[in-house]
Formats: C-alpha cells, sequence, structure tokens
C-alpha cells in the first residue's frame, strides 16, 4: 500500500503501463485457471462425492443432497472463482472508467494473481497438496456477515448422518 502511494499517478504514460499491467495480470489470472481446469480434467478422478448443501438464508427453498464426482466439483469451483474474477474485472472498469480511480489498478493486479494462486484449486492441482484439513472437499467457506448475525451455518455438511437424513423422501407427493 506505501509502494502505491509513492506512484506517479498523473503521469499519463504511467497510467498507461499502470493499464496494461492489470490487464496483463487479469490474462495471467485466467490463464492460470485454465491451466488447472486442464489439469483437472487430465486427472479425471471420478470419485462420488456426496454432501448436503445447506438451504440459502434468503431463499424459501430447502438445502438438498448433492451427489457429484470429485472431477466436476473441482471444474465447477474453477469455474466459480472464475466468474469472480470477471466480476472483479467489471468493478475495477468501473472504477477506473467512470470514477478515475487509478490506484486500484495497481493494488487489484497484484492482489489477482495473489488471490489465484493462493486458491484451494491451485493448492491442489498447481502445487499437488493433499486434499486432506482445509483442501478437503466439499471447501470450507468462510462465514459470512449473514451467517454471523443469524447463527444459521451455510457450510455445507459431509457427515453420514446428515447424508442419510436428506436421502430419505421427504413423504410430500408431486402429480405428475
Amino acid at each position: 500500500m506505501q509502494v502505491a502511494k509513492r506512484l506517479p499517478m498523473e503521469d499519463s504514460d504511467f497510467i498507461q503501463k499502470l493499464r496494461v499491467g492489470y490487464v496483463a495480470a487479469q490474462v495471467i489470472s485466467l490463464a492460470i485457471y485454465f491451466y488447472i481446469q486442464m489439469q483437472i480434467k487430465k486427472k479425471n478422478d471420478l470419485t462420488t462425492l456426496k454432501y448436503v448443501q445447506p438451504a440459502s438464508p434468503m431463499s424459501q427453498e430447502e438445502g438438498g443432497l448433492v451427489t457429484t464426482t470429485v472431477r466436476d466439483y473441482d471444474l465447477q469451483e474453477t469455474s466459480k472463482a472464475m466468474k469472480g474474477l470477471f466480476t472483479g474485472i467489471a468493478f475495477m472498469g468501473f472504477l477506473h472508467v467512470y470514477m478515475k480511480y487509478t490506484q486500484p489498478l495497481f493494488i487489484q493486479a497484484i492482489m489477482t494473481i495473489k488471490g489465484v494462486l493462493e486458491s484451494k484449486p491451485a493448492k491442489l492441482h498447481l502445487y499437488g497438496q493433499k486434499a486432506e484439513g482445509d483442501l478437503a472437499r466439499p471447501f470450507k467457506s468462510a462465514p459470512g456477515m449473514l451467517e454471523q448475525f443469524t447463527g444459521q451455518s451455510t457450510q455445507v455438511q459431509t457427515d453420514a448422518a446428515s447424508i442419510k437424513s436428506a436421502e430419505k423422501p421427504t413423504g410430500a407427493k408431486k402429480d405428475l
């Protein structure tokens, strides 16, 4: 942050270089995610993964049992991360083009690559770490603000009792 304050943000040549650096960082981040997807497809781990997805606090729908493979789960998580990357690009575009902020370009260029390299799919498929503890699938997410205020858990449940109760029919009849 201290480095960003010392950069010549009024110099148009420097701002142009900063834009190029930001775009390059985003392209590198996307390339890393595409490489991770290639590695996932190459491993083709078809181990079955079952977990209970909790209900969304804002929705009336109940959470349900999710049965997938490790390959599909990892591809889904990588896809979510890529969508988050595009959302960040859109937000940064708004801040820079419309609001005329230049300082976040420098910080986001660094933070994006750092975030990609520290992501759970990268730890598993780039660095070859074991899927244990924090990297065990399904990945645990940090509690959100709504979860902290309401006390409702939005964590996926992987214990046998939760999976067994989710597999039972609810008894509701659906008309055909």
